[in-house]
């Protein structure tokens, strides 16, 4: 199925200005995730439909559903080794039980009670968690902040041999929405449509500490404009 894309300016009206939110594309069924790669690993996953060829089941693979903290890392598309950008549609059920397996990748106080316990739940958990600002397109800070989980050992085999639904090669987007951006602004460019998500139990939002969703417009102020940092 076709990843569906909106205006970015339509977007942030309707996108939580602060706080910890999973921002994402997503169904009934499917949840987008994504990542950057190598020209081999990245084409090699579009063309099979799973991960193989040059890839690594061996380390700790990170999957992004926010498209533009992506960008942010892969300098949209061109830093080295990040030149093919991966949308990743997983089935829902999958995503929600990464949620509820992640450990923080840092020591969490209102967690884990002691450093030593939160170290043994990283050694038995195959699935790290990590919060950062998310990102303008220009790569600036916001307040709001973003997810990525980190897959590894089984999970990860899950991951890039059975839980894939679709694997989708974004590198021309990527690129066609990077030239708009540098020529016209943060106006002129679309993304990938991402709404707050919620996974099913309640208990796993609780534990991630996600935010409710309140929806606040951006101020012009808040609206730098060409690549900026990125």
């Amino acid at each position: 199925m076709p990843l569906l894309t909106e205006p970015y300016k339509e977007q942030v009206a309707v996108w939580p200005k602060q706080g910890r939110h999973v921002l994402a594309q997503f169904d009934n069924d499917t949840v987008v995730v994504y990542q950057a790669y190598s020209p081999a690993i990245g084409r090699y996953a579009a063309e099979h439909g799973v991960f193989g060829g040059d890839f690594s089941y061996t380390r700790m693979s990170w999957v992004k559903p926010n498209f533009l903290w992506m960008m942010y890392r892969s300098g949209w598309g061109t830093k080295e080794n990040q030149e093919v950008t991966l949308a990743l549609r997983v089935r829902r059920m999958f995503f929600d039980t990464l949620l509820a397996a992640a450990v923080p990748s840092s020591w969490d106080r209102e967690q884990f009670e002691t450093r030593e316990e939160w170290s043994r739940a990283v050694g038995r958990s195959a699935v790290r968690l990590q919060w950062d600002p998310d990102h303008h397109p220009s790569g600036a800070k916001l307040d709001r902040r973003a997810i990525q989980l980190g897959l590894r050992g089984g999970v990860l085999e899950a991951f890039g041999r059975r839980e894939l639904v679709e694997v989708i090669d974004l590198s021309d987007f990527v690129a066609e929405q990077r030239e708009r951006l540098k020529s016209a602004g943060v106006r002129a460019i679309e993304t990938p449509r991402e709404r707050v998500y919620r996974p099913a139990d309640p208990a796993t939002a609780t534990r991630l500490g996600l935010d409710e969703d309140v929806p606040q417009p951006l101020q012009p102020r808040d609206e730098p404009e060409g690549l900026g940092g990125a």
